[in-house]
């Protein structure tokens, strides 16, 4: 058994975030598997070479501009799909959905990396497929695995499941990250089989990992949201030992509004 560092980051933007993800990946603790999220980039345009040049080999699938999953990862991975895979995709949202769903074997190990759609309004119908996203998601957890499997599920999510989890709870309440129907929906596909394990060891309040650029000094007032998560089986629950928050990659400059979680497991 080893210790393995696996981590999500939505770097809103993987190009612009490049100094950003050297200092992080070349640093002590750096993640030997980590999820990204908005990429906001075209395959052809993903800056594979750099991650290479650190050690990591790429899964990538990306469009101009928006969206853009990757897994880059210091184990070559066993086996790799993009998307949710039940052929429900709209025509229209087939591309972007490609781009928000990736899930990669290592062994018997399972990663699912998610950028679920931030939902817009409430009053928007971009919030009610938001809402059917999470249905999916769970539709795709049935299918293909059970609870006693190896299996994290890992990304911005788009959701603050408890008051916890965001600062100003109260001011909150219809936010579509917020609002009782996609915490609801969120709790139901935690409660196939999956344990919380961000807050298995930070059950803390002020443990965030986005910071809104639109809030001045949103960073030193800790006015944040924890809506990127590091979620898995019991069985992966007992197997870490560790979850933190890089806040300094946040404050370097340039960065994303989010910042890395990293948990760390013996596997």
């Amino acid at each position: 058994m080893s210790l393995i560092n696996i981590g999500t980051f939505n770097v809103n933007s993987v190009k612009s975030r490049i100094p950003v993800l050297e200092h992080f990946l070349t640093s002590e603790g750096a993640p030997d598997i980590l999820c990204l999220q908005e990429t906001k980039c075209r395959d052809e345009e993903f800056p594979g070479d750099f991650f290479k040049e650190l050690g990591y080999h790429c899964l990538y699938k990306g469009m101009k501009s928006y969206n853009g999953v990757a897994v880059i990862s210091k184990i070559e991975p066993d086996e790799a799909e993009f998307g949710l895979g039940d052929g429900l995709a709209e025509p229209e949202r087939e591309e972007s959905e490609n781009a928000r769903v990736i899930l990669v074997r290592y062994g018997d190990l399972n990663i699912l990396n998610t950028y679920i759609p931030q939902g817009k309004e409430i009053d928007n119908p971009d919030y009610l497929y938001k809402l059917n996203f999470f249905k999916r998601v769970l539709a795709l957890f049935e299918r293909n695995f059970t609870p006693k499997d190896k299996l994290l599920w890992l990304g911005d999510l788009n959701v603050a499941p408890t008051e916890l989890d965001v600062a100003n709870p109260k001011n909150k309440m219809n936010h579509v990250c917020f609002h009782s129907d996609v915490k609801d929906a969120f709790a139901k596909v935690m409660s196939w089989g999956f344990v919380d394990i961000f807050r298995k060891h930070l059950p803390g309040d002020g443990e965030y990992s986005f910071w809104d650029y639109r809030i001045k000094d949103a960073l030193s007032r800790n006015i944040g949201w924890r809506i990127d998560h590091i979620v898995g089986t019991e069985v992966m629950a007992e197997a870490s030992r560790k979850v933190w928050v890089e806040r300094s990659l946040r404050a370097m400059e340039r960065p994303s509004d989010h910042t890395a979680v990293i948990g760390s497991f013996e596997i």
